[in-house]
């Protein structure tokens, strides 16, 4: 099929969320240091779009992954792990030509400058997806389609897929995009291009760092200046949280709409100022949600930008108040943030809807640490430091 067709129907999709891009086989170090000294590595998975496909499907949700991989035995195992979380791994495509990537990491932190990365990707099955080869009527099945911005860094056949997939038409899912920029993807091409493809998709999640570093634009304000079209942007602020600018217009340019996710239906309520939000809406301009992060007690500084985009997710098929979607995307994060790899079983549902629903001065209070997320721990996460 050379590209999807017009009107694909999606509602009565049984899937939530699809989630496109690549995945790898990881190796994570035995022991800090160098990766010219590590003596040996572990085996993982590691992949924006389906820790976010594996991060819903343990949350409840009905999630699917579509991607390439080698007809090889790192290909076997990345199908059977993500499977084995609950994802729909039914639309993977094999290719038995070009091999499945795989990458080695040093256990620091990726913001530091001793961290280092080894990637084997060049040439991958996944940098071979191409509007020409990747099975539409699996992308366009669910309720949400979740892309990122590192698929289009991948190839030029990948680019042109995400610029097929993002093209307003009638009857598209909602579409969700992580810029998701990593600088050293982008050292031959121009990293402009993410901003283009966020401006055509109906939710957006963007770090200000990245935006900064990708784009030169600096601040929350100015990044939701750059990206006027979707419905609701996402600015993740680090440790100050993050800020989420909704224009209540309904998301995409589509005939129909999924059920709960639709974005722009719900304002968010902040100090009780949940009419005056309403009313800036009438009056077209953005409600503006600020949402303080979490005090977390970090193990590992990895995932934490696919679990928030999960919990957002989550809470937005849910239907949820937007401060209450921003609320999830902490405390997933904050699941990732205190385990040694990017993946981690989630808070159960009550457990996390008790703590969404504290109020502003428990929020703040909070501390989490490891183990937080066992359901008989709940009595003892709302502590002073």
């Amino acid at each position: 099929m050379s590209g999807p067709a017009a009107g694909t129907a999606h509602a009565a999709a049984t899937t939530d969320v699809v989630c496109l891009g690549e995945s790898m086989v990881t190796f994570l170090p035995s022991q800090p240091g160098r990766l010219a000294d590590v003596p040996s590595f572990g085996r993982g998975i590691g992949g924006a779009e389906s820790n976010v496909a594996c991060a819903l499907a343990a949350a409840g949700h009905r999630a699917a992954w579509v991607g390439r991989v080698g007809a090889d035995g790192f290909g076997d195992h990345l199908v059977e792990t993500i499977a084995g979380y609950g994802v729909d791994t039914s639309a993977v495509r094999r290719d038995p030509d070009r091999p499945t990537g795989i990458y080695f990491r040093t256990a620091t932190d990726r913001g530091t400058g001793a961290h280092e990365v080894a990637y084997y990707r060049a040439g991958s099955a996944a940098s071979a997806m191409s509007p020409a080869n990747v099975p539409y009527e699996e992308l366009f099945a669910g309720r949400i389609l979740h892309l990122s911005g590192i698929t289009a860094a991948l190839s030029a056949d990948c680019l042109a897929l995400l610029r097929e997939l993002t093209a307003p038409r009638p009857g598209r899912p909602l579409v969700s995009f992580d810029v998701n920029h990593r600088p050293r993807l982008w050292r031959d091409g121009d990293a402009g291009v993410l901003l283009e493809l966020a401006r055509r998709c109906d939710l957006v999640f963007v770090g200000e760092d990245e935006a900064e570093e990708a784009w030169g634009i600096v601040g929350a304000e100015a990044i939701r200046a750059a990206l006027p079209e979707p419905p609701v942007v996402v600015v993740k602020r680090g440790s100050a949280g993050a800020t989420v600018f909704a224009s209540g217009r309904r998301p995409g340019p589509r005939s129909s709409n999924a059920g709960g996710a639709d974005i722009g239906s719900r304002p968010t309520h902040v100090g009780g100022a949940e009419a005056g939000e309403r009313a800036a809406q009438a009056a077209g301009r953005d409600t503006v949600t600020v949402v303080p992060a979490l005090r977390v007690d970090v193990v590992a500084a990895v995932g934490a930008g696919d679990a928030f985009a999960a919990g957002f997710l989550s809470a937005t098929l849910r239907g949820l108040p937007v401060r209450d979607r921003v609320r999830h995307g902490h405390l997933m994060a904050a699941a990732a943030l205190t385990v040694p790899g990017d993946l981690t079983e989630p808070p159960a549902r009550d457990h996390a809807d008790r703590l969404v629903a504290l109020d502003d001065g428990a929020w703040g209070r909070l501390r989490l640490g490891p183990g937080w997320t066992a359901a008989d721990r709940a009595h003892e996460e709302v502590r002073t430091p």
